[in-house]
């Protein structure tokens, strides 16, 4: 089968399904590979690399009438004509928002597998585009605004003064709003964050985040995974919260995004309040904008002095980036779906993610497939097994409490004979005996302590430091093995084995862990 790769018709859009780095991963699929001319020219992948990757470039019509067209966003009505009856296409298609695209699809016989419609399953991360472009939407965002705010993100002590960071408030945490938060935390802002859902909070806080809490404005998610829509007494709190924070705040992100509608989370009474020079990214602004002000795929500068980005394209403006996460994204579906490497694609309907997908089907004479059957989906963790009562010690048999009380009292006469004959040792030895003595007992202590007290993560510098004393230790051994007392030599032979031993296999072990971190390794 040949899977055609367009080039994206839609203005403004600059990303390719496909890149020179996933083409042969399909090709080993048992796939051909046709891309349209200029494909990838405006996310800086040449047809040239396309050709050496083992592409074949191709037209508009080759490309679109393919066996499986793969594209980013839905094609129009020039290029759903060019589709051929029992094609499958492989794009974003918006299944919720566009009823009549599907009735199109379905009219021309074509099987729709929609990647922005991956239900929330765990095995069904490594397809999801919508994460794969939240991410880089929330990572963008924070470049959006960093390039509009009339500041440093990073606070700043030097001699002129001291500046404080700048004050970030992200509503959202999930995707997007994890990927902003991570980033502005990067660049030294002082980063707040809220989401309706509770269990948010570890992993904003994880990030170096100060989550907001509010119970009054926090609701649990329902079976499919998203958030369930707040009672009016829980938006009403939200929204007081969202206008404290947006008060304070010197750039303010929001993410709410539900199934493609932004819900209204910061009002013109809100963006009226805040500082001049203020900054506003409206991620949710395709399906509306979370901001009431917001314009979407425009700059606009309120009467107070905020400026409110509301655009679209975000994912577009890092279109190298995107592609081949997107690229990616495709691959693992078409590996789902390829189980024989083969080159032959294999709809499995009674998967719940292919099913949940899959928005028409070819078949008696092409069907619309959406909304699909609920797939049960609990972010909540499962509940704990019920603590059964502690089992009573068994007894312990009398030969065994005998055994140890004998072990107890061998350590005991051990001990009290060692002590002896160190008292006789320091007593009846030379004045030197003495000092070295001493300073053998610290270093057992010191030692001993010291190495049961490090952490398991810094047992590998640790060795490397203790193959620095056998180093000492093996110099001073075989400067003493030319002396003629016999006991000394002995003790030098011995000091000096046991030191090599340690030096040979200490960096043996420490090249072996530092060969996993090599990229040719």
């Amino acid at each position: 089968m040949r899977i055609g790769v367009p080039r994206e018709s839609h203005a403004g859009e600059r990303l390719v399904a496909a890149t020179p780095a996933t083409v042969p991963r399909l090709r080993r699929l048992g796939y051909d590979v046709v891309v349209e001319a200029g494909a990838g020219a405006d996310a800086t992948f040449p047809d040239a690399a396309y050709a050496e990757a083992g592409a074949t470039l191709g037209t508009t019509a080759e490309v679109w009438g393919a066996d499986v067209v793969t594209a980013v966003r839905a094609p129009d009505e020039t290029r759903l004509g060019l589709l051929r009856p029992g094609t499958v296409l492989v794009a974003q298609l918006a299944p919720a928002a566009s009823p009549e695209r599907l009735a199109a699809l379905a009219a021309r016989g074509v099987t729709a597998l929609a990647l922005d419609a991956v239900p929330r399953l765990s095995r069904a991360q490594a397809i999801d585009t919508l994460s794969t472009m939240s991410n880089v939407a929330g990572y963008r965002a924070v470049i959006e605004a960093a390039a509009e705010y009339q500041g440093m993100f990073a606070g700043q002590v030097t001699a002129a003064g001291k500046t404080p960071p700048a004050a970030v408030f992200v509503i959202g945490g999930g995707v997007a709003g994890l990927a902003a938060i991570g980033t502005a935390v990067s660049l030294g802002a002082a980063v707040r964050a809220f989401d309706v859902r509770p269990e948010a909070a570890e992993q904003v806080e994880s990030l170096g985040a100060t989550f907001v809490r509010a119970d009054e404005a926090q609701q649990e998610v329902s079976a499919d995974g998203y958030a369930r829509p707040l009672t009016p007494a829980q938006e009403e709190a939200a929204l007081r919260l969202y206008a404290r924070e947006c008060a304070r705040a010197d750039v303010v992100i929001t993410t709410a995004l539900v199934r493609g509608r932004a819900p209204r989370t910061i009002t013109a009474a809100t963006v009226a309040a805040m500082r001049p020079g203020s900054v506003i990214v409206d991620l949710g602004a395709p399906g509306g904008g979370n901001a009431e002000v917001t314009v979407p795929g425009e700059r606009v500068v309120t009467a107070g002095g905020v400026v409110v980005l509301g655009w679209t394209d975000l994912p577009s403006r890092m279109p190298a980036h995107t592609s081949q996460l997107y690229g990616t994204n495709v691959v693992h579906l078409l590996e789902l779906l390829t189980p024989a490497r083969d080159g032959r694609l294999v709809l499995d309907l009674d998967d719940p993610v292919q099913r949940g997908m899959t928005v028409t089907l070819a078949e008696d004479g092409g069907r619309v497939l959406w909304p699909p059957p609920p797939v049960a989906v609990s972010a909540a963790p499962p509940p704990a097994p019920p603590q059964a009562a502690p089992a009573a010690p068994p007894p312990v048999p009398e030969d065994a409490g005998a055994r140890a009380r004998q072990r107890s009292l061998r350590r005991a006469v051990g001990a009290a004979l060692a002590a002896v004959l160190v008292v006789l040792a320091l007593t009846l030895g030379p004045p030197t005996f003495l000092g070295h003595f001493t300073v053998f007992a610290l270093a057992v202590v010191v030692g001993f302590y010291v190495i049961s007290n490090v952490s398991h993560s810094l047992h590998t510098p640790l060795m490397a430091q203790t193959n620095a004393v056998s180093g000492i230790i093996l110099v001073g051994a075989l400067l003493q093995l030319g002396v003629d007392d016999p006991v000394v030599t002995v003790l030098a032979f011995a000091a000096a084995t046991v030191a090599s031993v340690n030096i040979v296999g200490g960096f043996g072990v420490s090249r072996r862990m530092i060969g996993m971190f090599r990229k040719d390794g």
